[in-house]
């Protein structure tokens, strides 16, 4: 399998730790592909046309993505692991990998906005990102124990990697303070040989 990948891609890393947790990271041949909003690779279209990584291609030349439709193939790869069987545990799960993932969704809108001149910059859009931030973050703190006492599964994975790009791209935030619990966590997390085999780098 080769993957359209990028290492500082915070979705492209949530489907490399679960390659790695899968077992099945050997499996994967990565192709390092730069996408960017205003200018298409032409290289990735014929296997993605929205020009988004991660993109993954089977051996039969057929490719799959976003990020939570290539976890769940390799969980399917594996044998099951990261996800839930269907039912109330399943739909949890779910729903925290979508809370990672619309955080990360959040976060890089934010970056993009900080990064315009700031007469280009939207004060009613940048004061809305912090404050959903805000709100994400408190809602973690407060599940921060139970996220502790589950089963490592694919939210686990989309909440860890959403935290982790707080610290890669947006040191200024300091969101540890006062957070004990999700501090705790975000450790746990970090120390897991998944993590530490894909933390993002820039290259």
């Amino acid at each position: 399998m080769t993957l359209h990948w990028s290492p500082r891609s915070p979705f492209v890393r949530k489907v490399m730790v679960a390659a790695h947790e899968l077992g099945l990271e050997d499996r994967i041949t990565r192709v390092r592909t730069v996408v960017r909003m205003g200018m298409p690779n032409q290289d990735l279209l014929p296997d993605n046309p929205l020009s988004k990584i991660p993109t993954l291609v089977l051996p039969d030349g057929s490719a799959i993505f976003d990020s939570l439709t290539i976890c769940e193939y390799l969980d399917h790869m594996a044998g099951g692991g990261l996800f839930p069987p269907a039912g109330p545990e399943r739909w949890a799960a779910l729903t925290r990998h979508a809370l990672g993932t619309g955080f990360l969704d959040l976060l890089i809108l934010w970056r993009n906005e900080r990064d315009k001149p700031a007469a280009q910059q939207t004060e009613e859009w940048l004061k809305s990102f912090a404050t959903k931030t805000e709100a994400t973050l408190a809602r973690l703190e407060k599940d921060a124990p139970a996220l502790a006492a589950l089963p490592f599964d694919i939210g686990h994975i989309s909440i860890g990697c959403a935290l982790s790009y707080l610290d890669f791209r947006f040191p200024d935030l300091g969101w540890r303070e006062g957070r004990p619990a999700l501090t705790a966590w975000h450790d746990t997390f970090r120390a897991r040989p998944s993590a530490q085999a894909t933390e993002a780098v820039d290259d």
